[in-house]
């Protein structure tokens, strides 16, 4: 159920084509549906002043449908068109007659709709998702992916989890990422944006980007809190207090290339640590798997560890740990208890 793509369609079929992808919206669209939207919305000005004009039309509908008989006959002003352009007298019944045909669909186009992720992945799984201004998205294990694009910018929210972007150079239009209370905000380049309850990472690897909290690197002006500009190979760690992001602009760290092909090492679907907590080490295992350790004895999770692992290796991982590092594993249904062997 497609509208027609073709951006040179006379007015009435684009008027049919906007209340095409207003049911859809109602019924709520794929991810390649979405992406078909986001296109048909850039074809032509056009298509998103008619499908605001019709969106209006069903706030209209929705008003007085709303509003009791004796207050809808006394209210002049619950009648009262909004001025608008003329359109010939054909086409101004022909948009009428499609938002009725939505009502009598029983379709609520203006309903308050809960954001929905555009993408997600779960435990364990990645996916690639090609936004339609030609930029990547590859979504780590246990996250999801929010696209608002609009003529004027590029943006996006990483719900949840971890992304990395490839981004489609676009000078006119900024290429944005909220997580949480950070935005980025970028032009052409590559960077990954990892989003904990805590804290937000972005780890640069190509071209630059500007890091702050909302209003900081989105909107930058006068007044408006500072934002971090990061260059490739440049970090930055935002942390998050309360639901908001750390005061003052984040700190920046270089990191050394080993540190980021280690960072990003997901992406082939590895682990790897270089010396590092083994409660560091439990922790990224457990974002994979759905089987979760656990540290049963505290003086575990300080032992220094290092080795390259299949993201879905935590057997083969676990069995290391008792034949070579004193450890005894204790499997439950849905954890694996990590004792000291003695």
């Amino acid at each position: 159920m497609n509208p027609p793509p073709d951006s040179s369609l006379p007015p009435e079929a684009l008027e049919a084509a906007a209340a095409c992808w207003l049911s859809l919206r109602d019924r709520g669209m794929s991810p390649e549906e979405t992406a078909a939207f986001l296109r048909w919305l850039q074809q032509d000005p056009r298509h998103g002043e008619v499908f605001a004009e019709l969106e209006l039309t069903w706030r209209q509908f929705d008003r007085l449908a709303a509003v009791p008989a004796p207050v809808a006959r006394h209210d002049p002003d619950l009648l009262r068109p909004r001025p608008r352009r003329r359109r010939p007298f054909g086409i101004r019944w022909a948009l009428a007659g499609a938002a009725a045909a939505l009502a009598v669909a029983g379709l609520a186009v203006l309903a308050p709709r809960p954001a929905r992720p555009v993408t997600e992945t779960e435990v364990g799984a990645f996916r690639r998702f090609d936004l339609p201004d030609g930029s990547v998205a590859q979504l780590n294990t246990d996250s999801a992916l929010e696209v608002a694009f609009a003529p004027a910018e590029r943006r996006v929210r990483v719900v949840r989890g971890e992304v990395f972007f490839a981004v489609a150079k676009d000078p006119s239009r900024p290429f944005l990422v909220e997580a949480g209370p950070v935005t980025v905000r970028a032009v052409g380049t590559a960077f990954n944006v990892r989003h904990r309850a805590d804290a937000v990472e972005v780890l640069v690897t190509e071209g630059r980007v500007a890091v702050g909290s909302a209003g900081a690197a989105d909107a930058p002006a006068a007044g408006a809190p500072r934002a971090a500009e990061l260059a490739a190979g440049d970090r930055a760690t935002v942390a998050i207090i309360a639901g908001r992001a750390a005061p003052g602009a984040p700190a920046v760290e270089q990191v050394a290339a080993s540190a980021r092909q280690r960072a990003l090492a997901w992406q082939e679907r590895r682990l790897e640590f270089d010396d590092v907590p083994l409660a560091e080490v439990v922790r990224e295992f457990n974002r994979y798997n759905p089987r979760q350790l656990v540290i049963a004895d505290s003086v575990l999770g300080g032992r220094r560890f290092s080795g390259v692992f299949r993201t879905d290796g935590q057997e083969p991982f676990v069995r290391l740990l008792e034949s070579g590092f004193g450890v005894r594993a204790e499997v439950r249904d849905r954890e694996i208890l990590l004792h000291v062997n003695r």
